[in-house]
């Protein structure tokens, strides 16, 4: 099976690589044209992305993008709009709350003991600097293999405190059972 994918950046591409190796691995990954950072290129990016990844023969396409501020719901919303209708059945469209960082401290129990610092430093309400440090990510190294084997291995049932998280996996969880690629029940853990 084929998972195409559209990103703005190497933390967002390590977290689907760290998701593909934990759910799917026998699955091969197959990145779409970078996404831009306007509205207006991204309104023509969103059917070009689709086009290319269809004839590749993708099973699922999966844009994963940043909210930045305003409401994720909004930005998902402005986003699923630009799927041409005979892709819609292909795509998930992911919105971080924020940033893809908020996501890998939605366990700020976890990724502090990971890395030997301070829980209260991923509690922010943008954690972005104090993850990037402590992976150690640099403008030459994202370290995107030590992003996806913690995405690999994290208690993710942690994340879905996190509704713009909790929503893309259950998103992934309906198409997981469409396609037979048997993921983990976040759900049946779920934390109170």
């Amino acid at each position: 099976m084929k998972i195409g994918f559209s990103v703005e950046g190497s933390t967002d591409r390590a977290l689907i690589e760290g998701l593909r190796e934990r759910w799917c691995p026998q699955a091969i990954l197959v990145e779409g044209h970078f996404r831009g950072t306007t509205g207006q290129s991204r309104r023509r990016e969103i059917p070009r992305v689709c086009q290319e990844l269809q004839q590749k023969s993708v099973a699922l396409i999966i844009f994963l993008t940043d909210s930045n501020g305003p409401d994720w719901r909004q930005v998902q919303t402005v986003e699923r709009a630009r799927c041409q209708p005979q892709y819609e059945h292909l795509a998930i469209f992911a919105v971080c709350l924020r940033n893809v960082e908020c996501w890998l401290a939605a366990d700020p129990d976890h990724i502090a003991n990971r890395f030997g610092r301070q829980r209260i430093k991923f509690t922010v309400e943008d954690p972005k600097g104090e993850v990037e440090s402590a992976f150690g990510i640099t403008r030459l190294d994202r370290r995107e293999k030590e992003i996806a084997e913690f995405v690999r291995v994290a208690p993710l049932q942690q994340w879905l405190r996190n509704q713009s998280f909790e929503d893309f996996f259950e998103q992934l969880w309906s198409k997981s059972r469409e396609l037979g690629c048997t993921i983990e029940n976040l759900r049946e853990r779920r934390p109170p």
